[in-house]
C-alpha cells in the first residue's frame, strides 16, 4: 500500500512539473491570432489573407473575374469570392453604396462618380460586337461589305433603316430587322451608343436583360439584331462565333467592304485589329474595376495582383491586354 501511495505520488509530483514547463513554453511564445490586414497591401504577406471578397457588376467583365477570382484562390485558398453579373450600372451602384468591395464597369466612368468617391483602375480591354442570327438572310453580303456606323445609327438611332434588304441595299428582301438592346443600365449599351454619339438612352429597339439574354434572343431570331460583349459572342474553346450567331464586321472606313484588317471572324482576329487600331475604341474599351474609395485590405491585394502576375490569364481568356506603361499607370494609382 505504501509503495502504491509513493508511486502515485512520484506521478503526480512529475505531471505538475510537466505542467509548469508547457505552461513556460506557452508564455514564451507569442500567441496566435488572425492575420491583420493592413492598408497597404504590399505591406501584406499574402500567405495571410484570407476572408471575403464581393464583386458584382459589368458582365463585360464577369467571365474574366472568375478566372481571377479562381486562379487568386488557389493561392489564398482562405480567401473566398462573391462574384454576380448584373451590369456596369449595378456594379457602381452597388460598389458607391458600400454593398461590394469591388464593382465591376465596363464604360468610363463619369465625373460625378468620381465626385461621389468612385475610384477606378482598368484591368484588361475587349469590345463589343454587333451579332446577327446565323441564319440571316443577308448574311453573305454583311459578311462581305460590313456594317458602317451610319447604318448602325440608322437602325438604333433614327428609325431609317427597319429592313434587312434595305441595310445592303437589296430592295427586293422584306424581312424586318428585328432590334434588340439592353434592357439594363451597362457599359456595352453605353459603348456601342458612344460609338454613333450618343448614350444607351437614345437606343430604340426591344429591351432584353443581360449580354447572355440578348445573345440567347438573337440565336432563337433569324431576323434579329443585337450586340454582346465579345467575351459572349466567341466561344472560349473554339475562338469562333458561338453556335447559332455570327459577328457582323464593321465597316470602319467606309469603302463598301470589309478589309483584311477589318475582319472579325475569330476572336484571334478581333482581338489583331483592336490592338492595331483598325476596330475603333469605342466600341473598344477598357473594362475597369472601381472602389469607394482607394480600396484597402483584402481588395486592395487583390487588385495588386490583376495588375501584376493576374495579366498573364488574360489573353487565353480571350481579352487583351492593355499597353504595358497604362498598367504601369494603374499600378501607381494604387500605390499611391
Amino acid at each position: 500500500m505504501i509503495e502504491n501511495y509513493r508511486k502515485w505520488r512520484l506521478f503526480l509530483t512529475c505531471l505538475v512539473t510537466l505542467s509548469f514547463i508547457l505552461s513556460a513554453c506557452a508564455a514564451s511564445t507569442p500567441a496566435a491570432s488572425s492575420p491583420t490586414i493592413t492598408n497597404s497591401p504590399i505591406s501584406t504577406p499574402l500567405s495571410d489573407l484570407k476572408g471575403t471578397i464581393t464583386i458584382s457588376g459589368a458582365f463585360g467583365l464577369y467571365p474574366m473575374m472568375q478566372i481571377w477570382g479562381q486562379e487568386f484562390q488557389k493561392l489564398h485558398p482562405a480567401v473566398q469570392f462573391d462574384i454576380s453579373a448584373g451590369g456596369a450600372g449595378k456594379g457602381m451602384a452597388d460598389a458607391l453604396s458600400g454593398a461590394v468591395d469591388i464593382g465591376m464597369v465596363s464604360r468610363t466612368i463619369t465625373k460625378d462618380e468620381e465626385a461621389k468617391g468612385a475610384f477606378w483602375l482598368a484591368v484588361t480591354k475587349d469590345a463589343v460586337v454587333i451579332v446577327v442570327n446565323e441564319k440571316n438572310p443577308v448574311w453573305d453580303d454583311l459578311h462581305t461589305k460590313g456594317i458602317t456606323k451610319q447604318q448602325l445609327t440608322d437602325i438604333y438611332i433614327t428609325g431609317n433603316i427597319t429592313t434587312w434588304g434595305q441595310l445592303v441595299g437589296r430592295p427586293e428582301i422584306t424581312d424586318s430587322i428585328h432590334v434588340f438592346t439592353r434592357s439594363d443600365a451597362a457599359g456595352a449599351p453605353d459603348t456601342i451608343a458612344k460609338y454613333m454619339g450618343k448614350t444607351q438612352t437614345d437606343l430604340k429597339g426591344v429591351g432584353v436583360f443581360g449580354d447572355p439574354g440578348i445573345l440567347d434572343t438573337v440565336i432563337k431570331d433569324p431576323l434579329g439584331l443585337g450586340y454582346n460583349n465579345m467575351g459572349y459572342a466567341y466561344d472560349p474553346t473554339t475562338g469562333l462565333p458561338v453556335t447559332g450567331a455570327k459577328v457582323v464586321p464593321l465597316d470602319v472606313n467606309g469603302n463598301g467592304k470589309v478589309d483584311l484588317e477589318e475582319g472579325v471572324d475569330t476572336r484571334q482576329q478581333i482581338s489583331q485589329a483592336i490592338l492595331n487600331g483598325k476596330y475603333p475604341s469605342p466600341p473598344a474599351r477598357d473594362e475597369n474595376l472601381v472602389t469607394k474609395g482607394k480600396p484597402s485590405g483584402l481588395a486592395a491585394a487583390f487588385i495588386q495582383w490583376i495588375l501584376g502576375d493576374g495579366q498573364k490569364f488574360i489573353e487565353e481568356s480571350g481579352y487583351i491586354l492593355l499597353p504595358s506603361d497604362e498598367i504601369a499607370a494603374q499600378k501607381l494609382k494604387l500605390s499611391q
